[in-house]
């Protein structure tokens, strides 16, 4: 379910408040392009991009329905914008672990910035998974990026949703930044609870990877993997 990562043009922007990278099979959700305005030019660039996949869908009811199902992605993308999410990426992986039959898998990987109390960052760290309600598997870590934390929970869709009543496992990793009052909120969610064990190493690694200070920084450029870079 792993593979070597890839550094993007976007990791040199200087700006950023937030870098790190993600493995092969996450494809990144642009959201100011899919949250665009109506009569911005984002919004014009999308419509001419879906533009030839809808016009390839032969019926319309189905055309209908696709166009139902964006603005749905949408809506949720918005809801996520409006938590502080900055980066949105749709995991696909095929199982191919021990035991695993070969089906495609599919995650959502966000990173999220949340304004906190200002404390040392490994009280906030601490802070962060002894008030997080029903979460398991608590852990806490010495990063590169400083101290950190991480915890899980599976959720079930209330049945007055009108949501499918599927278990999604929740994974979280709390990283205090350096001027104590923020932290990002790394986040992979799945349907998939049975590979709890793997997508915990997922987030785990890219947890690893993040920084708050450019690693690019006067370094040549790297070829080699997949890289995403949120925006502080």
């Amino acid at each position: 379910m792993t593979s070597p990562v890839v550094v993007a043009d976007s990791a040199h922007d200087p700006h950023a408040g937030i870098w790190f990278a993600v493995p092969g099979g996450f494809t990144e959700l642009p959201l100011d392009v899919l949250l665009a305005a109506p009569a911005s030019p984002g919004a014009s660039r999308l419509r001419e991009r879906l533009a030839p996949l809808v016009e390839a869908i032969p019926d319309g009811i189905t055309r209908q329905q696709f166009i139902a199902q964006l603005a749905s992605g949408q809506q949720l993308l918005r809801a996520l914008r409006e938590v502080g999410t900055v980066h949105c990426s749709l995991g696909v992986h095929r199982d191919d672990v021990e035991g695993g039959d070969g089906k495609i898998l599919h995650s959502l990987f966000t990173i999220s910035w949340r304004d906190i109390a200002w404390s040392p960052r490994s009280v906030s760290a601490a802070r962060a998974v002894a008030t997080a309600e029903q979460h398991s598997h608590i852990e806490y870590l010495d990063l590169p990026a400083g101290p950190a934390a991480m915890s899980e929970t599976v959720r079930t869709p209330a049945s007055e949703s009108g949501l499918q009543p599927t278990p999604l496992l929740q994974i979280y990793a709390y990283l205090p930044h350096p001027d104590c009052k923020r932290m990002a909120v790394l986040m992979m969610s799945t349907p998939e609870v049975e590979r709890r064990e793997q997508y915990r190493e997922i987030l785990r690694h890219i947890a690893e990877l993040t920084s708050f200070e450019s690693p690019l920084a006067g370094a040549q450029e790297d070829s080699g993997g997949v890289a995403d870079q949120g925006d502080g």
